[in-house]
């Protein structure tokens, strides 16, 4: 959703640095994260569509930029957030060492279906995150739609045994997910099936819902076009939801704490007065997947959102301008970035 009055795009430009930062681990085929910072009136907002998106995809994500940046926030039900462990597609033997960075996380979410790799890699990485994290963790895998529906089935059952919160986005299209949730469902299977890339990448994010494709949804901020249009969808839709991210900066993140932080649902330990973890409107499902800044080597503030204890706090984190010009990306970069939002910016205005 756009703010009243939408800043020219001169002001927009003039907010705007651009940085590159490397990833601690190669992630979703990312070694170096480029981001578009702007420095708004509201607070630091985040332009960050992955460079292969296309402009009209990415127009979206201009308008979350544009309307964290430039307009007052929802009002908030919750002062922290609690988070999940994010383990990328890496060896069996590195996971302890990813896990490390997510101190007090009682959840990770485990990337799965990696091009170039086999189930036996994947029951390997997870059957390590179940075994360091302990029974009473929650397990959760994310194929980024890396699966036909016979894979996704034979995968699923085999992981079922490390009894799996959900599976997310096991296939690319709805009528898989719908296919996958009937054939586990006939072989006896409680795997929830989460959708992500089937609401924010497509021209109606409600189909999941209506066809019966998914058992809850992900959902971000920057994709969907803002924390206002979020909201919206998600009511709209009627299941629960995990807030997730997209390997943003703190500043990214912090505009999906912020969404998280406006969602009815479970809010136990959040500190929050009057708050109702039972009540029949709840909408946030558990741990979110936000505290992805951990997978980054460096960060835009010198007071990184990641986790404590499991939980992130809710606030919008300063820009260090020493970390801004250590992260700067090239000229040409830098170029790149603005001739992609000044192309993204004239559709929003179409």
């Amino acid at each position: 959703m756009l703010p009243d009055p939408v800043p020219p795009l001169e002001e927009v430009l003039d907010a705007m640095r651009v940085v590159a930062i490397p990833t601690r681990t190669r992630f979703r085929g990312v070694t170096v994260r480029e981001a578009a910072i702007l420095d708004a009136p509201r607070g630091a907002s985040e332009f960050s569509p992955f460079t292969e998106y296309g402009d009209a995809e990415s127009a979206s994500w201009l308008a979350a930029a544009l309307d964290f940046g430039w307009s007052e926030p929802p009002p908030l039900l919750r002062d922290r957030i609690e988070v999940n462990a994010t383990v990328p597609a890496v060896d069996a033997a590195e996971v302890a060492g990813i896990l490390a960075r997510f101190p007090g996380c009682r959840t990770a979410k485990v990337k799965v279906a990696e091009r170039g790799q086999t189930l036996a890699d994947d029951l390997a990485r997870v059957r390590a995150v179940r075994e360091i994290m302990g029974d009473d963790a929650r397990v959760r895998v994310d194929a980024n739609g890396g699966w036909g529906v016979d894979e996704a089935v034979t995968a699923l059952l085999a992981l079922a045994e490390f009894d799996l919160d959900y599976a997310e986005q096991p296939c690319a299209a709805v009528d898989e997910l719908v296919e996958v949730r009937l054939r586990l469902a006939a072989h006896g299977s409680v795997v929830r099936i989460a959708a992500d890339e089937s609401v924010r990448k497509a021209e109606d994010p409600l189909a999941v819902a209506r066809s019966g494709a998914a058992d809850l949804l992900i959902v971000k901020a920057q994709p969907l076009g803002g924390i206002d249009r979020a909201i919206r969808i998600v009511t709209e839709a009627g299941l629960p939801v995990v807030v997730s991210s997209a390997l943003d900066t703190s500043v990214g993140i912090s505009m999906g704490l912020h969404l998280a932080a406006a969602l009815p649902g479970p809010a136990a330990g959040s500190g929050i007065a009057g708050s109702d973890a039972t009540s029949p409107g709840a909408a946030l499902a558990g741990a979110c997947g936000l505290g992805t800044v951990a997978l980054l080597d460096g960060d835009v503030t010198a007071d990184p959102l990641i986790p404590e204890d499991g939980w992130i706090a809710v606030r919008r984190p300063a820009l260090d301008p020493d970390l801004l010009n250590r992260h700067a990306a090239p000229p040409e970069r830098e170029r790149w970035w603005r001739d992609r939002v000044s192309r993204c910016y004239a559709l929003l205005g179409a």
